[in-house]
C-alpha cells in the first residue's frame, strides 16, 4: 500500500485530512508534527514522528523508514505569529519547507518516477496596497505582492515548487528534478470539529465557537472586513481532488480555491441567528487589521474549475444550516 506523509499533521487541516484518508483506506499515512497526537489520532497513522521539521536528523530518519507516494506539506507558523518572529517564521516556513521537499525529491529519485508534493499556500500572497479595485476576485497571478513574512514564505515555497517541479520541462531536465509539486491557495478556512489555531482569518471560526460555548468574544477586526473563506469538508476535498489531477490537464501549478466571500459582520449576523444571546463585539487589533486590509476580499478560482472540475459542496449558508451550527452544536452539548 502507498504511503503518505502529513506534516503539520496536528493541525486543522492535517486532523482533518488524516480522518479522510483513514476513513478511505487507500494509503498508510505517516504524520509528523511538533507535538504528540491524541491516542485516536495516533491510531489512524501508521507511524508518527514527534519532532521538527527543522531537526535533519527527524527528516533523515522519517526518510529511512519511508518512500512515499504523496507528501501533504502542512506544517508552518501562521500569519500572526510570524509578525511576531518573522526570523522563526522564515526558519520554520521557508528552511523546514526545504527539508521536506529535499525528502519527496529524493524518494522520487529512488522510486523513478515524481513525487506528488501537495503545499498549502494562502491569500497571504496577494497584496492590495494601492488597488483601486480591492473588492474584485483576483486570479492567480494578480497583485503578488505580500506584505507580511507569512506570505512572503509562502510565495518563495510557491517559485522553488516551480523551480524543483517537472511541469514544463524536458525529459533531461526532470532526470534531477522529480517533484510533481502542486499548490492551492486558501482562504480563511471554517471548522465546527477543531479549534481555531491563531490565524489572521480566524475570527469567523472563533466567533462560532465562542457563541456555541456561551463565550464572549470580540472580534479583531472590522464589522466590515470582507475574506474569502471555505468549510474544512470542501479544504480536505480540494486538496484530494487536486493530488489526483491527471498531471496532464493542469495548466499550472498553484491554484486559488474558494468558498464563499463575506464580512465579519455577516458571519456575526449568522451565528447570532442561531445564538441570539451569544454576546459578539468588536475590539480592533490594529496589525491584524493592518494584515486583512491587504489581503483579497475574493478570490478568482475558475483555473481549478476549468483544470480539475474543482466545486465547493458548501455555499455560506449550506455551510452553516447544514454543516457549521449542527457540528458546534453537538462538540459543546457533549452528544
Amino acid at each position: 500500500m502507498a504511503e503518505v506523509l502529513i506534516t503539520g499533521a496536528n493541525g486543522e487541516i492535517g486532523h482533518s485530512l488524516i480522518h479522510f484518508l483513514a476513513e478511505e483506506g487507500r494509503y498508510q499515512v505517516v504524520g509528523c508534527d511538533l507535538r504528540e497526537p491524541t491516542p485516536a489520532l495516533r491510531r489512524l497513522c501508521s507511524h508518527f514522528y514527534v519532532g521538527n521539521i527543522l531537526d535533519q536528523g527527524l527528516v533523515d530518519e522519517i526518510h529511512q523508514n519511508h518512500c512515499f507516494d504523496k507528501v501533504f506539506h502542512l506544517a508552518g507558523l501562521l500569519s500572526s505569529s510570524g509578525e511576531k518572529n518573522p526570523y522563526l517564521a522564515h526558519e520554520v516556513n521557508v528552511n523546514g519547507s526545504m527539508n521536506i521537499m529535499k525528502l519527496a525529491q529524493e524518494d522520487a529519485n529512488r522510486r523513478h518516477k515524481p513525487v506528488v508534493f501537495m503545499f498549502t499556500s494562502s491569500i497571504a500572497v496577494y497584496g492590495l496596497q494601492g488597488d483601486p479595485n480591492p473588492d474584485r476576485a483576483l486570479k492567480e497571478h494578480e497583485n503578488v505582492l505580500p506584505t507580511t513574512m507569512y506570505g512572503i514564505n509562502k510565495h518563495y515555497i510557491e517559485c522553488l515548487g516551480d523551480y524543483f517541479g517537472v511541469r514544463d520541462k524536458s525529459m533531461e531536465e526532470q532526470r534531477m528534478v522529480n517533484l510533481d509539486f502542486r499548490c492551492l491557495r486558501f482562504p480563511g478556512i471554517i471548522s465546527a470539529e477543531s479549534m481555531p489555531s491563531g490565524g489572521t482569518s480566524d475570527f469567523g471560526p472563533e466567533m462560532l465557537h465562542a457563541a456555541a460555548q456561551g463565550k464572549s468574544y470580540k472580534c479583531f477586526v472590522k464589522p466590515e472586513a470582507k475574506l474569502p473563506f471555505m468549510v474544512m469538508q470542501d479544504a480536505v476535498k480540494a486538496l484530494l481532488d487536486l493530488s489526483r489531477a491527471d498531471m496532464s490537464k493542469l495548466t499550472r501549478s498553484v491554484y486559488n480555491v474558494n468558498g464563499f466571500s463575506v464580512s465579519a459582520e455577516t458571519i456575526r449576523r449568522r451565528i447570532l441567528a442561531d445564538f441570539a444571546q451569544a454576546d459578539l463585539g468588536y475590539e480592533v487589533v490594529p496589525f491584524r487589521q493592518k494584515i486583512i486590509d491587504s489581503w483579497p476580499r475574493d478570490l478568482d478560482d475558475s483555473a481549478a474549475r476549468n483544470d480539475w472540475g474543482w466545486r465547493p459542496d458548501y455555499a455560506f449558508e449550506k455551510a452553516f444550516d447544514d454543516l457549521l451550527i449542527p457540528s458546534v452544536r453537538r462538540r459543546y452539548s457533549g452528544d
